[in-house]
């Protein structure tokens, strides 16, 4: 399997953490597999090599939204959520259909209404963008 995001997503570790990448910031292959055994579908390359890089890394898992971890993954309204906000207003989420795609379109709903938006960006953008904006320009915010 080619390696298409690991790299961007283990430079994460360094940019905003200030630390060199540690295998245990990520999941290896076996404990992958291991914690989707119990998800009904595949889930898109992204989203598995977000895991191997990140998904020990609980800084970056928690960092103002909340990742699911790979054994937490659900299929609801024909999406696989893998993230919340802490007051668990909205979800995110890859609509089904769209699984087999190596980086898919991000959906956002809001609990409440129970209504699914697109986020207009592919799951390596959103992430991406999240992190930028929690750790640049957030930070100051939170800090003071």
């Amino acid at each position: 399997m080619a390696e298409m995001f690991l790299e961007k997503f283990r430079s994460l570790v360094p940019l905003y953490l200030e630390d060199e990448w540690q295998v245990e910031d990520g999941l290896t292959e076996s404990e992958l597999d291991d914690a989707l055994s119990g998800v009904p579908s595949p889930i898109p390359l992204v989203l598995r090599e977000f895991y191997l890089a990140l998904g020990g890394c609980e800084d970056l898992m928690e960092a103002y939204h909340y990742f699911f971890d790979p054994d937490e993954l659900e299929i609801e309204d024909g999406y696989l959520l893998f993230l919340e906000d802490e007051e668990e207003k909205y979800v995110w989420g890859i609509r089904v259909d769209q699984l087999e795609v190596p980086d898919p379109i991000v959906y956002r709903r809001q609990n409440a209404r129970g209504i699914w938006k697109s986020e207009e960006g592919t799951f390596s953008e959103y992430v991406l963008d999240m992190f930028s904006w929690v750790f640049d320009e957030l930070s100051p915010e939170l800090n003071n």
